[in-house]
């Protein structure tokens, strides 16, 4: 056990540059002075080039992939607007990405403001410029910031754009976000409009990261599902894609039932369905001046069985984090049941929550609205105000109408919801068990979630560092038997803090209070909630760090449950390897080079993607590498009897009140990592 515990060394000071002489160097003038001539501004699309993460997310494959969604957006506005009604897609080899629509084309005239300049170039070369602000051009729009087209342009290593239009055809080359060529009108046309842009991501930016032709496909297919009067024509070089993917060289994506067409395909022919399908569009309220507020489109499937889902789109943006129009959906649900309840005189109804009627269903929700508001510039959430109500009361009028069609389905329905809502209240009132003691003691409310099951000895507890990690592991996590209890980034170190200090904590109070047997003098192993304690930190330093910390607590605190194996460390993996259809996963940069070695006989492009931490991990992948009981792997925490004396004396050394331990600690270990790194 005593190896598995670090803590960073104090920083060390540089020999000879003490404050004092940094002062005087300043002074003498050494030292660059903080003044006006320090002072940058950067003009056009530099800021994108110097910060592409405040754009685009980062620059992994994901941020990569959001180029493609940019320009595609801007197409399918023109399609929503009602002046395009086809869109081709095509990938060549070089990561060249063409998108090409059959709309109004982007204005080539000068701009009004910049008068030696066409308004194309306007767009694609200044940020927040664009035709989506007023809403003259477009009712409803993706892309609201006038960046999209922009930062595109900015993060390419050469964008070539063709405008049709008035029966002509004009054409600009950009490389690095800056014009190479004037803009030129090649020719004339007589059927053509529309606008292409072909472009090639900067390897400058996004190091050897490539284009997926299944993520891009993918990414058409959704489109298409997202607005029934548009067809996406898919092509792409067939070297670009390897064996065993199964994603088409040529495909044309139509589908005229909208989501309920992508829902259907999603759950297949044996979903387990509680009631048929339930799925429509409508006309949002208008405002009170009569202008047209938009419209929403809905496909829900209430399930008997099986994994619930939600997924929502906004003006056919995904907003994987939810939102207003969420909210309105959700409401609009419950309020229905409780209503249909209330008209078959079911009095249980009126206890029915959004977390029963949502733990029933697959659904997909779509609205189209003016000027919407989203949380960042990569649009993950919707936050305008007004959506929740005008979806609700969209949805609740046509809910009310399925219901009262088909009164035996509505009373299944009903029926199967107060059933779940009856075992979440059984579960809360329950009184002849520890569990719901500590769970009503927690003073964080909602920071534990626990499971159903009541023996100990079958369920399990995770703790995770951050709500944003705890939000994935309760995606991914079985609700029967694992419970989940984030915990706020590093604790305190119980090896070199009083014993004040420690009582007062509130985290480790918490936690003590989670796990039901105490601690220290009042520790009762009879007592403990749960068969196994499992840490579940990042796959990183900081999460070695903060592992180091709870197994330093429970050492000190809790021995007898190291001592009776119920502590284990979970092993999340920190890169996932893909090739095709084939995914596999890496513990380490090591494992990395391995398993490319072995698993892919270092042949064909293999997409490498690096988790952050497990907040950003797709619960899917969390649940699959590493809360599965059939797939994961598990540490046992063990402190050998035989050897308890040097594992304290290690534990107080590297984790105690004395930093010169530490320090000598590194200096007599620090050839053995200069050995580890040179294998």
């Amino acid at each position: 056990m005593s190896d598995l515990f670090s803590e960073p060394p104090p920083p060390r000071k540089p020999a000879g540059k003490t404050a004092a002489s940094s002062a005087a160097r300043t002074e003498a003038g050494n030292t660059q002075a903080y003044d006006a001539s320090a002072i940058e501004v950067l003009e056009g699309l530099e800021p994108v080039r110097r910060r592409p993460g405040m754009y685009i997310g980062g620059t992994d494959e994901t941020a990569l992939h959001h180029l493609a969604a940019e320009v595609l957006d801007n197409a399918m506005d023109e399609a929503v607007a009602g002046h395009a009604s086809t869109i081709d897609v095509s990938l060549e080899p070089g990561d060249k990405l063409t998108i090409r629509d059959n709309g109004r084309g982007i204005p080539v005239d000068p701009h009004p403001r910049f008068p030696d300049r066409s308004a194309l170039e306007v767009i694609l070369t200044t940020l927040h410029a664009g035709g989506k602000f007023s809403g003259k051009a477009y009712a409803t729009s993706g892309g609201l910031h006038g960046v999209g087209s922009s930062v595109v342009n900015a993060l390419s290593s050469r964008m070539e754009v063709e405008i049709a239009r008035d029966r002509a055809v004009w054409q600009q080359v950009y490389e690095r976000g800056i014009p190479v060529t004037p803009l030129e009108k090649i020719g004339p046309t007589q059927n053509r409009r529309g606008t292409q842009i072909s472009f090639v991501p900067d390897t400058q930016i996004f190091g050897t990261h490539h284009f997926s032709p299944s993520r891009l496909y993918k990414l058409c297919r959704s489109k298409a599902f997202l607005f029934r009067g548009v067809t996406i024509r898919w092509s792409c070089d067939p070297s670009l894609i390897k064996s065993g993917d199964d994603t088409p060289t040529e495909a044309v994506l139509h589908f005229p039932g909208g989501l309920a067409d992508s829902l259907t395909d999603e759950l297949g022919p044996n979903a387990p369905l509680l009631t048929p399908l339930w799925a429509g569009d409508a006309a949002l309220p208008p405002a009170a001046d009569g202008t047209d507020n938009g419209r929403v489109e809905w496909a829900v499937a209430f399930l008997e069985s099986g994994t619930a889902a939600l997924a929502s789109y906004c003006n056919t943006i995904p907003t994987p984090q939810g939102g207003t129009h969420e909210t309105g959906f959700r409401n609009a649900l419950v309020k229905g049941l409780r209503t249909w309840g209330d008209q078959r005189s079911n009095k249980k109804a009126s206890a029915i929550t959004a977390e029963d009627v949502l733990g029933t269903i697959a659904a997909k929700l779509s609205v189209f609205i003016r000027d919407p508001q989203f949380q960042g510039q990569t649009k993950e959430k919707l936050t305008s105000s007004e959506a929740s109500k005008l979806v609700e009361t969209a949805l609740r009028d046509r809910f009310d109408h399925w219901l009262a069609q088909n009164p035996p389905q509505a009373d299944a329905l009903l029926g199967f919801v107060i059933e779940r809502a009856e075992e979440r209240l059984r579960r809360r009132e329950q009184k002849d068990t520890p569990r719901k003691s500590a769970t009503r003691r927690m003073r964080l409310p909602g920071k534990l979630t626990d499971c159903t099951r009541e023996r100990a000895d079958e369920t399990e507890i995770f703790l995770v560092e951050g709500d944003s990690a705890g939000g994935s592991a309760k995606q991914a996590r079985n609700r029967e038997t694992q419970a989940i209890l984030p915990l706020r980034g590093k604790i305190l170190n119980v090896a070199s803090a009083t014993t004040e200090k420690l009582r007062a904590n509130q985290e480790l109070r918490d936690l003590i209070e989670a796990l039901g047997c105490g601690s220290g003098d009042r520790f009762d192993l009879s007592k403990l909630r749960y068969g196994r304690v499992i840490i579940m930190t990042d796959a990183d330093v900081d999460g070695a760090h903060i592992a180091s910390l709870l197994m330093t607590f429970f050492y000190r605190e809790l021995p007898d449950l190291i001592r009776n194996g119920h502590l284990y460390l979970a092993q999340p993996p920190l890169y996932r390897l893909t090739q095709g259809a084939r995914s596999v996963y890496a513990m380490d940069d090591a494992d990395r080079e391995r398993k490319i070695k072995t698993e892919f006989k270092g042949k064909g492009k293999i997409d490498v993607s690096r988790f952050k931490g497990l907040g950003e991990m797709p619960p899917a992948d969390l649940k699959n590498t590493t809360m599965d009981p059939s797939r994961r792997t598990l540490l046992r925490v063990v402190a050998l009897p035989e050897d308890r004396l040097t594992t304290r004396e290690r534990v107080e050394s590297l984790m105690g009140r004395k930093p010169e331990l530490r320090f000598a600690f590194i200096q007599e270990h620090a050839q053995s990592v200069g050995d580890l790194l040179d294998v």
